[in-house]
């Protein structure tokens, strides 16, 4: 994946801080990530060149119980330290939420009420000039009002209209509250873009869905009148007419439009519903079909991804806009290669004189359960720049990569000379050749994997496989037996710049300790690793089993000597003190960058599964069935 930048596109940071309703518990992404306890979350922030961040500011936390008992106390503090850092803040005030307890998405006077918040966000923060009042209203109101997911948890077609028009009118109420203290108050309205393919049976249907997904953005900016494709449908389920001239008279036109795309959010409808996983199947009451994602299916790869988006966004609008989200749930390589991915596609677009300001790299601290839509409470933890299963939060290499971006418009590493999953033949539900895989041609940097074919060995190998990380083996043999000059040679062709050592130690111990045996395995490792440490590789050891528990003084001392030897002959090592269910949590290390000795205290939630790896989703499938046929 070749490395590009332009002068002029900005890399915006983003805290995921979502509030949602599940029954009668609210989720507070910002409390589930621990940012809500750590004021030096914003120094960290800044210290990546992040000079606009998306921020909460959201209503369900500041006036949960009443409307007129308002706290602002933690705002306060974080507001003041952003403006002192120099860092420009987009106002959040509702994200995925549905307000507080004594209102909802259904309730009419939900757009009157957010529109109060937003008056006094203004009047307590009058130098905030850009404003998301409602994230994703669309988004929204179909996991609220459609899908059932959140409150109220309605599943119908009236209900999700009802929710989607409230939001909207509250952008515009709240715009025009914030507009009369801040007469220089802009709208960045995010919404998540997407599309929806399908056989020609099932035509009627994605069509229908590729006009909906229009429709927030269409509202405010006055577009929908009696021509508009979707007009009958509005009105058949209960919005006045009335309504949309009101939003025609007086359009809320966005001064930038934030674009959130996901590896889920193109669809493809199947006819052939027994031909995919029995979860994609849905229907429409008047057909069934599997429901499952565009990227799985043989589709030309120009009609997909996130250029395709952003290029529709800009023709049907011809207004700024930035990429507000760009997030990947899966494993660490995976998360870089979107993050590259999607800023490359900004690039050129930019160069081709789209008005694209911005790519944001959101969820700095992570997200939790979004696997699950927050409908579980799993734990399930997604990294973003930062790790906050370390104490203090550790930088990822999409911390390393947003911070390069930020500073230089570029960024270089490894594993984004290979495509994600996305773009690899194993993303097909049909195995399909690589003989179309372009990018398989090119030479890419490999790992180097060190041993013979031993147990360690191969749970590596099945790892970067798995992870689409190029690999080369080198046995012990050839690791005894050839000079400096012959090992440089054999693997000179495959660029190396990591190795894994996994002739050492075996994958797991038995509980009877032996010294012997520890002191004999490390002295293989000085000589035959140092005649591969060239070309800034970076040696990495797998000192198999933890020491959390209690252990002989004896041991601890030797593996500390082992430690010692390995650090003092290669000082960028990497040592991992973990079990090998952990193996990808020292491959999470290693594509991060980290050297020393590290002992993990929480496994990676993905494991060295492929379809726990190619299925990882941050938005997960749409549930579409039962839903009524536009007429």
């Amino acid at each position: 994946m070749k490395q590009t930048s332009v002068a002029g596109l900005a890399l915006w940071g983003g805290v995921e801080c979502t509030v949602a309703r599940v029954a009668d518990r609210f989720r507070n992404q910002v409390v589930e990530t621990g940012h809500q306890h750590r004021l030096d979350d914003l120094d960290r922030i800044a210290s990546l060149g992040v000079r606009t961040i998306r921020y909460p500011v959201i209503w369900e936390t500041i006036a949960p119980d009443r409307p007129d008992a308002c706290d602002w106390r933690w705002h306060d503090v974080r507001l003041r330290r952003l403006e002192e850092l120099g860092i420009r803040v987009i106002a959040g005030l509702v994200h995925h939420g549905s307000g507080p307890r004594y209102t909802n998405l259904l309730d009419p006077s939900f757009p009157r009420m957010l529109a109060i918040h937003a008056e006094r966000v203004a009047q307590r923060y009058p130098w905030i000039e850009l404003f998301t009042p409602v994230n994703e209203p669309l988004t929204t109101a179909r996991f609220s009002g459609l899908y059932g997911c959140w409150y109220p948890h309605a599943r119908d077609d009236r209900s999700w209209l009802r929710a989607l028009v409230n939001q909207c009118r509250a952008v515009v109420l709240a715009m025009q509250a914030m507009r009369r203290i801040t007469r220089t108050a802009k709208l960045v309205q995010t919404e998540d873009i997407g599309k929806t393919f399908s056989t020609p049976r099932l035509r009627y249907q994605a069509d229908f869905e590729n006009a909906r997904r229009w429709l927030s953005l269409d509202l405010l900016c006055g577009r929908i009148d009696c021509d508009h494709p979707l007009y009958s449908y509005l009105l058949k389920h209960g919005i006045a007419e009335a309504e949309l001239e009101r939003f025609r008279e007086r359009p809320c036109t966005p001064d930038v439009i934030g674009v959130n795309h996901y590896l889920t959010s193109e669809r493809f409808l199947h006819s052939r519903v027994e031909a995919y996983p029995e979860e994609f199947a849905g229907g429409n009451g008047r057909d069934r079909y599997a429901d499952v994602e565009a990227i799985r299916m043989p589709l030309p790869r120009k009609k997909t991804g996130p250029e395709a988006r952003l290029r529709e966004v800009w023709d049907r609008y011809k207004l700024p806009m930035a990429v507000t989200e760009a997030h990947h749930g899966s494993t660490r390589e995976e998360q870089l290669r979107w993050l590259i991915e999607v800023w490359n596609a900004a690039v050129r677009l930019r160069r081709n004189g789209v008005d694209i300001r911005a790519v944001t790299s959101w969820a700095l601290f992570g997200a939790v359960d979004w696997n699950s839509l927050l409908t579980r409470s799993s734990g399930f933890y997604e990294p973003g720049a930062f790790d906050i299963r370390n104490s203090p939060p550790r930088l990822t290499v999409i911390g390393r990569a947003a911070r390069s971006l930020a500073k230089q418009g570029k960024f270089d590493h490894p594993v984004i000379e290979q495509p994600g999953w996305w773009g690899r033949p194993e993303r097909f539900y049909r195995p399909r050749s690589r003989r179309n895989d372009l990018a398989a041609r090119r030479p890419r940097r490999h790992l180097v994997i060190a041993g013979d074919d031993t147990e360690l060995a191969q749970v590596f190998e099945a790892a970067v496989r798995i992870r689409g990380l190029d690999y080369i083996r080198v046995s012990e043999a050839q690791l005894d037996s050839l000079n400096p000059n012959d090992l440089a040679a054999m693997l000179s062709g495959r660029r190396p710049w990591a190795i894994i050592d996994a002739r050492a130690i075996p994958a797991s111990f038995k509980p009877d300790f032996d010294r012997d045996r520890l002191v004999r395995a490390g002295s293989k490792l000085e000589v035959p690793i140092a005649r591969l440490s060239v070309e800034k590789m970076k040696p990495i050891v797998y000192l198999g089993p933890s020491r959390d528990g209690a252990v002989q003084v004896s041991e601890r001392e030797c593996w500390n000597e082992l430690e010692r030897r390995v650090l003092m002959a290669h000082q960028q090592s990497l040592i991992v003190r973990t079990g090998p269910t952990s193996v990808d949590v020292l491959l999470d290390l290693l594509v991060d960058g980290e050297s020393g000795v590290w002992q993990p205290t929480t496994a990676l939630s993905v494991g060295s599964d492929p379809a726990s790896i190619r299925r990882e989703q941050t938005k997960p499938t749409r549930m579409e069935a039962g839903l009524s046929i536009p007429q």
